[in-house]
């Protein structure tokens, strides 16, 4: 069971749905909540000076206020909030308590930067991804839907079908685990998605129909089947979908098409050079998806839970 949820956020617009979801899922699912404000005070920042001191005194006094305003919000739909105020750089200060709070779930908000402003300036949602001791729920504000929302209530919180991209590797089957719980806890649909990659990228972006490749696709049917079958559970409904293409543009497409409400991956948080070179398809879905995304590197599921299907050779498309 998730039971306990810590909120990242700076209450800038760009965390407001952010903060519909992490107080929706607290209140239906009794978990306790957290809030972290993070004054950031980069290292290079000599403390002792006055001004530096001035302006971390007024940071803190400034999200403490809000934090007070926040409680007030919370104790009025029935959620206990805990509040926290740390100093120092975002990301390792939600590392950090989510480790000491023995967190289940992280929520935080991101503008899902592309191009050249996301590799200049990075995200501090996904270097907490990267380090987080437990999944990370990251909600996606559009600037267009912010201006459109100025001023106006929040909307409800939906979770009736949740997609999750499998392609058999480890991660992929923990994150499928986790999926379960969610789903189970939010009396919502799972949808499993497979994605078989084009064999030539400059001329199938199909499944085809040459022998080999419909042999290749009855496997993977199969093995989706059998995925459905073993996940199977009174209250929750397991569905499957194999597609062709590229991994991220099929689960963006699919997360719209079906529709779903959420999309829950793993990844193995790659750092360094081999992140660099190799990317992330959960990174590019994070930053582009219509819908909140939980990306699972490290699951912490209970001593009882297993992965039903054994782990064949096959290659890791989802991290």
């Amino acid at each position: 069971m998730i039971k306990r949820i810590l909120f990242a956020t700076d209450f800038s617009r760009w965390a407001r749905r952010a903060e519909d979801y992490a107080c929706a899922l607290a209140c239906s699912w009794k978990a306790s909540l957290t809030v972290l404000c993070v004054a950031e005070f980069p290292p290079g920042l000599n403390p002792d000076y006055l001004v530096n001191q001035q302006y971390l005194a007024d940071l803190i006094k400034t999200e403490s206020s809000q934090l007070v305003d926040f409680k007030g919000r919370a104790e009025l739909r029935g959620i206990a909030v805990t509040t926290r105020v740390a100093t120092g750089i975002p990301s390792e200060e939600v590392i950090t308590v989510a480790r000491a709070e023995d967190s289940d779930l992280i929520v935080v908000g991101t503008r899902g930067k592309t191009g050249l402003a996301h590799v200049l300036l990075g995200s501090t949602a996904e270097r907490v991804i990267r380090g987080a001791p437990c999944p990370v729920l990251t909600v996606r504000m559009e600037p267009a839907v912010i201006k459109e929302e100025e001023g106006a209530l929040s909307k409800p919180v939906r979770l009736e079908r949740i997609l999750v991209p499998v392609d058999f590797s480890n991660c992929s089957l923990d994150a499928l685990g986790y999926a379960a719980v969610v789903a189970q806890q939010a009396k919502a649909s799972l949808m499993l998605l497979h994605v078989l990659e084009p064999v030539s990228y400059g001329l199938d972006f199909t499944l085809g129909q040459s022998k080999a490749r419909r042999l290749e696709v009855e496997t993977w049917t199969k093995r989706l089947e059998e995925l459905v079958s073993s996940h199977q559970h009174p209250t929750m409904q397991v569905e499957s979908q194999l597609r062709g293409g590229f991994p991220a543009d099929s689960i963006l497409d699919s997360a719209q098409t079906l529709p779903c409400d959420l999309i829950v991956m793993g990844t193995h948080g790659r750092r360094g050079i081999s992140h660099t070179i190799s990317g992330s398809v959960a990174e590019a879905v994070l930053r582009k998806a219509h819908c909140p995304v939980i990306t699972v590197r490290s699951p912490k599921l209970g001593p009882g839970s297993r992965q039903t299907i054994p782990e064949e050779d096959s290659p890791v498309l989802y991290t």
